[in-house]
């Protein structure tokens, strides 16, 4: 049976490649969610090329570098057909709980290095600075990403989780393609500065946890309880205990609009998410990552549902009513460098 494809947009609005409205999030592939069953993963990422899903995304530190390897034949399959992204700046090392964020311009050169290496391709699509080092400056950073597009190595580049200001600031330097950022009916920080600005200067949108790590779905109440011990969103502070139990009775209303559509929760959440883009006037590419294909082809079905205005009235309160911030640790969010 034939799959519709979804719509095209480019990504934003200087000289991006046109990609999938919705994209893939390959994330959960390597590590976080627990236990991956890799074929039927490989089936997922064909899937969604054939539902027109093209922008693919990932980084060097899912699974320390293991993500990439993993996407490296299909890229290699499919290199003409997609939009490859990924991104640097989270160190690891060997010690689970070492974390260090980098945007020197001597680890940007290597980092891009290694992936350009693990990919298996000469050439990345979208590169993105993952998280800020407030203490680097920013010229700096964007200032050696753009050495790496002068030397052939990426295309275009993109940040994630920066300010309205931030994002200013480096597109003075170079023009940035896309700002990733977590954006959905239960974050929705961005809108203070970021999504304004980067609407102003044309840079694409692109939401990563558009379904609020799963939580949106309905497919978990309690991830202490519900979640196997490897899932890491056990340690979120929305997903666990009275914040859990807060957070999932503000899904009523996602759940009856559901109903009122013949769709789900998921595909709800995500028709919100991509109507942003006429709300605020930007181009948006939400990232949804599944490792099923029944769950890739209802998230791209999502593209088709326009939700009405008062279906969008009664979802604007829920994202001030959520209990818990996004991460233990909110230090290198946006959230935490906003005025």
């Amino acid at each position: 049976m034939s799959i519709e494809k979804i719509a095209t947009v480019r990504l934003g609005a200087h000289g991006g490649p046109p990609v999938g409205v919705q994209g893939f999030g390959a994330m959960g592939i390597s590590e976080f969610y627990g236990d991956t069953d890799e074929a039927a993963a490989r089936d997922t990422l064909e899937a969604a090329l054939e539902a027109g899903v093209t922008l693919i995304d990932t980084a060097d530190i899912y699974g320390r570098g293991a993500n990439e390897e993993f996407l490296a034949p299909f890229v290699a399959k499919h290199r003409d057909e997609i939009t490859l992204a990924t991104k640097f700046a989270i160190e690891r090392t060997d010690d689970p709980h070492y974390r260090a964020v980098r945007n020197d311009p001597a680890y940007i050169r290597s980092a891009v290095e290694r992936s350009l290496r693990r990919l298996g391709v000469d050439v990345i699509d979208l590169y993105y600075m993952h998280r800020r080092d407030p203490a680097v400056p920013l010229a700096e950073s964007v200032g050696a990403m753009a050495e790496l597009v002068e030397r052939g190595l990426v295309k275009h580049l993109g940040l994630s989780e920066v300010t309205g200001p931030e994002l200013r600031e480096a597109h003075a330097v170079h023009p940035i393609t896309a700002l990733q950022s977590e954006w959905s009916l239960f974050s929705r920080d961005v809108e203070r500065s970021a999504v304004g600005t980067a609407a102003e200067l044309g840079v694409a949108f692109v939401p990563y946890s558009p379904l609020g790590r799963g939580f949106l779905t309905g497919a978990f109440q309690d991830a202490a309880a519900d979640l196997s011990g490897t899932d890491f969103r056990q340690h979120q502070p929305r997903f666990t205990g009275d914040n859990a139990r807060r957070n999932a009775a503000l899904l009523e209303p996602v759940r009856e609009i559901a109903e009122a559509h013949g769709a789900t929760p998921a595909q709800i959440a995500l028709a919100w998410v991509q109507q942003r883009a006429d709300v605020h006037g930007l181009t948006v590419v939400p990232i949804p990552g599944t490792r099923k294909r029944a769950r890739l082809l209802e998230n791209a079905a999502a593209t088709r549902i326009t939700l009405g205005e008062e279906e969008l009235a009664r979802l604007e309160p829920i994202a001030a009513e959520v209990a818990g911030d996004r991460y233990p640790d909110m230090t290198f969010t946006s959230a935490a460098r906003e005025a």
